[in-house]
Order: C-alpha cells, then structure tokens, then sequence
C-alpha cells in the first residue's frame, strides 16, 4: 500500500537569515520537490538562535517571506519556529513560536553542552499550554554521549523528533543507530527532514520507506503522518 502524506514538522524552507534556503524561489522549489515525494504537510520553522534572536524585524521578515512563499509550495505549508534554548526566551510568549496553531513548540537540544536550559524551557512552554517537541537528539552530544538522556526527555512526555537524514547515515554512525533505537523502542514520536537547502533537501520518501520495511506500516505511519504529534495531513489516495 503506498503512502502519500506525509506531515513533516521540521524545515528551514523559509528564508530568515539563519542557514536555510536563502531566499524564496529556492524555499518554493524545496517545497514543490518535497511535494512530489509524498509531503503534504510542511512546517517551515526558521531557527531562533541565542545569536539570531527572533526581533521584531526579522520576524515581519520572515512573515513576509512566509507569505510570499506560501502559495507557490504546492503543498501546506505552515510557519512556526525551531528555538535554541536561551535565557532570554524563559520571559517570552511561547504562543508566538507555536507550531502553525497546533499547541506544539519546536525545540532543539543544544549540540553541545548541559541540558538544564533546555528543561527549563520546555518547562516554560508546557506552562504556556503548549506541548514540547524536542528536535533530533540522537544528533547531539549530551544522548550520543548517554543515549540514556533521550529516554529520560521522553519521559517527562516530551515528543521527540529524529531527523530522517539521521536515519539515512548522513550524520555520522553514531546518530544513525540511536535515530533507529528510538523509533524500534517506541520513545520517538516522529520523524522529520530538517530540510535547509538543495544539498540538505526536506524529504522523508526514502526514510519512510526504510522505517516501513524494519518496523512495519502500524508502527512507521505515526511518525510520519503527524498524528503521534496531533497533526493532521489529507487522506492518503
């Protein structure tokens, strides 16, 4: 049974100033190749960085950017943010880095360093109402360095998200085996691209695929469809 709906939660398609595509056309292209692989559902999610805050300015840029994108994708698209954990985002307004209205944030464990700020966060956001979703841990130092950290976030019922590149060896060894240990052991709750740019394209065909045939189409569709994340994308044909 083929499988074409794919609800992806995770891309820099929309140009911002971090390093994702760099400007609409290339963004609208992504989205249209993303299109033709089975995606229905795109998150476009620009990075918050600690040197790369979300101003004011940059963020009419990036609204403006978004809607001139928007209607050239070929699929849905939807903005939300990807936060990297900083002091200064504990006195936001989570609601103004929701996922495209679905309750969810999008939030990145730091590649590098202790995890304290991370919690604190997704702390802040569940405070908010909204639910955490923890971006590719099994691409950072602190899970490759104990996997055991991973199961620990998802315990304190944050969604986790591997990345589909990882589970196509694109991010070293490492990152490959834990990508797969947590979708086998159930503690993922989706896989995503982390799409950026040509080289690095939002595609999840070829991971679906490889994740269908090793765990199955019950267990692989979840994690790809949005709904372990309360997403919704159309009916597949």
């Amino acid at each position: 049974m083929s499988f074409h709906a794919f609800v992806d939660c995770h891309s820099h398609v929309c140009p911002s100033g971090d390093d994702g595509a760099p400007n609409v056309a290339t963004g609208a292209w992504l989205c249209r190749e993303a299109a033709k692989r089975g995606t229905t559902v795109l998150f476009a999610t620009p990075h918050v960085w600690p040197e790369l805050p979300l101003t004011p300015e940059r963020e009419a840029r990036v609204r403006a950017a978004f809607d001139e994108l928007r209607p050239q994708a070929g699929l849905e698209l939807l903005l939300g943010f990807e936060l990297t954990p900083h002091p200064r985002l504990l006195d936001e307004d989570m609601s103004r880095y929701e996922l495209g209205g679905s309750g969810r944030v999008l939030m990145e464990v730091p590649f590098t360093g202790r995890l304290e700020l991370l919690h604190a966060l997704a702390e802040h956001a569940e405070a908010a109402g909204l639910a955490p979703v923890i971006a590719h841990p099994e691409r950072t130092e602190a899970v490759t360095g104990d996997r055991r950290v991973a199961y620990e976030l998802a315990e304190r019922g944050w969604a986790l998200q591997v990345n589909a590149s990882s589970l196509l060896g694109q991010h070293g060894r490492a990152s490959e085996e834990i990508g797969w240990e947590l979708l086998e052991q159930g503690v993922a709750a989706a896989v995503a691209s982390d799409g950026h740019r040509p080289t690095r394209p939002p595609y999840l065909d070829e991971a679906w695929k490889r994740v269908r045939a090793r765990l199955g189409d019950e267990r692989a569709r979840p994690l790809f469809d949005g709904s372990a994340l309360g997403l919704t994308a159309a009916e597949a044909a």
